[in-house]
């Protein structure tokens, strides 16, 4: 009896040991879901190319989530739906790059429980208008502004021009002094973006980012169509680029949100950007002790070689369809 209890005993300390181990590999492998869809900066290039590196580093599990056509082929212009939104239902992170979706209840319904749970979130450029609801009815019309912004810091207002689209460099990075020592930041060098400057705080109409956001890079305008009209009062040639804030689930829990408007799809050729990037997701899973000094290895996993942004069949791949990561 003495040794069936030691072995009894035994087997219970292997099984929660056991059972230890299996929580700690699951916190240590959140599943990270992209929600791409924009028809303008080639999400559906660039939000693949950074799973794969969570993936190939990190161990991640990542799901991207595309709107396709009816073929099943990648079609960013297809406003009205994002396949594979159910994958948010067990996500421990949502990645939002989309712009102007008008989705219908049966996927939208996914992103509200997500952002229900107060869950995190990382954005990028046109998330500040990721849906449009068109139907003046519709009981999601506050998501075309107000709510969006309450999520991700700010609203869509207006931007400095596109000019030579891809062809030069529109913006100057730099590095805010008293954000310089934040973990987001490490290893990030000032750079240069091809993404116009996005206007979200400040000039004479008083805009401000939403709630507790503190920015942590300014954009600088190197070429403006608002200095072009006269309108700097209202559209300053600097603005934040990158901000960090959290936001209230239903139940009050707070997420974490990192956010950055330089997402041109030829900006994420350049180290720094794949990096703030990269160092961003880990910060908002409350992982910053795993960036490192120098931040998170941005080394491409494969081939990355996207199209110029712009809208329409024209300018993204065509006959795309969703790839195993």
């Amino acid at each position: 009896m003495k040794s069936s209890s030691y072995l009894l005993v035994g087997f219970s300390a292997f099984l929660l040991g056991s059972l230890f181990t299996m929580e700690t590999q699951a916190a240590d492998k959140p599943h990270v879901v992209f929600v791409t869809g924009d028809d303008e900066y080639r999400s559906e290039e660039s939000m693949p190319m950074l799973a794969k590196i969570l993936k190939r580093d990190y161990g991640f599990d990542v799901t991207v989530c595309y709107s396709l056509d009816e073929e099943g082929h990648i079609a960013p212009g297809n406003q009205k739906s994002i396949s594979g939104l159910e994958a948010l239902d067990d996500a421990d992170l949502m990645v939002l790059f989309t712009r102007f979706r008008d989705l219908p209840p049966e996927q939208f319904k996914h992103f509200l429980k997500y952002v229900k749970s107060g869950k995190p979130v990382v954005g990028f450029r046109t998330a500040t208008h990721a849906f449009l609801f068109r139907d003046p009815k519709s009981p999601y019309q506050e998501w075309n502004d107000k709510k969006i912004a309450e999520l991700v810091g700010q609203k869509w207002i207006t931007h400095h021009g596109h000019f030579g689209d891809g062809h030069e460099y529109l913006t100057k990075v730099t590095i805010n002094d008293d954000a310089k020592d934040h973990p987001i930041l490490r290893g990030v060098e000032p750079y240069k973006a091809y993404s116009w400057l996005y206007h979200v705080e400040g000039g004479s109409e008083g805009h401000q980012l939403a709630g507790d956001s503190q920015p942590l890079l300014t954009g600088h305008s190197l070429k403006s169509g608002h200095e072009m009209k006269g309108n700097l009062d209202k559209y300053p040639l600097d603005n934040p680029v990158a901000w960090t804030k959290t936001y209230a689930g239903e139940d009050g829990t707070k997420g974490r949100v990192f956010f950055t408007t330089t997402a041109h799809p030829f900006d994420f050729k350049d180290p720094n950007v794949r990096k703030l990037a990269l160092n961003g997701i880990l910060w908002s899973l409350g992982m910053e002790d795993k960036i490192p000094t120098a931040g998170a290895k941005a080394d491409l996993a494969g081939e990355y070689n996207p199209n110029n942004s712009g809208t329409g069949p024209e300018k993204y791949k065509t006959g795309q369809k969703p790839q195993k990561l």
